[in-house]
């Protein structure tokens, strides 16, 4: 991972004002559901994932940092983490996490270089 999970990765090209909203997020194991927001602001890049029925409709923020490839011909984000890393991220709620740097801070530890299942990620 690299020094800041809260931007894109060097030469994952996001140019501003691209919309991802309804791309398909694709963890390393499988799909995980869609973009319903992101933000590509500097130092504060992100996607919420609406996880549909997979996890019973659960939004999940997960830092641009993750992102490893923005395919626009087939409109899909992949990201370095598992299905089961994203799927036991702490919960976000949209009204409330937004704009708390406490689950900030959370999410930070969670996704950072070991993350809570331990050992690299993929």
């Amino acid at each position: 991972m690299h020094d800041d999970m809260w931007a894109y990765r060097s030469g994952i090209v996001h140019p501003t004002g691209e919309d991802l909203t309804g791309f398909k997020v694709e963890a390393a194991d499988g799909t995980i559901g869609k973009v319903d927001k992101h933000s590509a602001e500097v130092s504060d890049a992100y996607l919420v994932v609406d996880t549909g029925v997979w996890i019973f409709g659960k939004e999940v923020l997960i830092p641009a940092g993750t992102v490893t490839g923005i395919d626009r011909d087939t409109h899909t984000v992949h990201v370095d983490r598992t299905k089961e890393q994203i799927k036991t991220a702490p919960e976000f709620h949209r009204e409330n996490h937004l704009a708390d740097p406490d689950y900030r801070v959370q999410i930070s530890k969670y996704y950072g270089a070991t993350g809570r299942l331990g050992g690299p990620f993929v």
